[in-house]
């Protein structure tokens, strides 16, 4: 998880909007695209909300999920109402300092191309690069990972740089091995599991980013910055 290095009052940073969704949660967004501090905002009032709700005891407040750039707080509507849960998450967002934080770093070693990277020559020719500069360009960045989704341990990281967009597959595989590294659209991710996936796969990482066994059992948290490092293949 992060460090923490300072602490700053939210209204330097983004102010949130707050709606229904549905009649049991509260959604709070804080930009109207991907951002990455709008991202950061939404974790920091994720933990804000559970320490408060460790020390006031709220009886039918749920889980605080944050997204992209959005935070969905749950609550049981027959215990709470849609009004006192807002008043309860704007006085976290409001009453108490932020917390900037330090990312934690990851280096996330990657063999790419061939077997562990099957639509490596696709990405290069898409993008009329050679597969060398697919993968420079690739590893040549720190990406933070925005929020877990999908798969247990899937990092859904930002910041590609889009010189090597490629579109998904028109029709998904229906197994991608765990550890396969793809890119959609303009994002990369890790593939934590063997799973289906429509992603297209340029490299494969020995790592184990989910493991049952493990405490925790995700290799990566929202927050950290992920840098792939290319492995050559003996």
């Amino acid at each position: 998880m992060w460090n923490q290095v300072n602490l700053e009052p939210p209204s330097a940073g983004i102010m949130p909007r707050f709606q229904p969704a549905g009649d049991s949660a509260l959604l709070v967004t804080f930009a109207n695209r991907i951002d990455l501090a709008a991202n950061r905002q939404a974790h920091m009032l994720a933990r804000a909300i559970a320490r408060a709700a460790a020390v006031q005891s709220l009886p039918g407040l749920g889980e605080a999920v944050p997204g992209y750039i959005t935070l969905l707080v749950h609550y049981n509507p027959l215990q709470l109402d849609y009004a006192a849960v807002e008043q309860f998450v704007r006085q976290n967002f409001s009453n108490e300092a932020v917390q900037l934080l330090e990312p934690r770093r990851v280096e996330v070693p990657v063999i790419y191309g061939s077997e562990n990277g099957p639509d490596l020559a696709f990405v290069a020719g898409h993008c009329g690069l050679s597969e060398a500069e697919v993968i420079r360009i690739h590893a040549g960045r720190d990406y933070p990972v925005y929020m877990m989704g999908f798969t247990p341990g899937f990092p859904y990281l930002g910041g590609m740089d889009p010189a090597i967009a490629a579109p998904r597959l028109s029709s998904p595989r229906s197994l991608v091995p765990g550890g396969s590294v793809g890119i959609a659209g303009e994002q990369t991710g890790i593939y934590p599991v063997d799973s289906p996936g429509g992603w297209r796969i340029i490299g494969r990482t020995p790592l184990r980013l989910f493991d049952p066994t493990r405490e925790p059992p995700f290799l990566l948290s929202p927050g950290d910055l992920v840098r792939f490092v290319p492995l050559a293949v003996e």
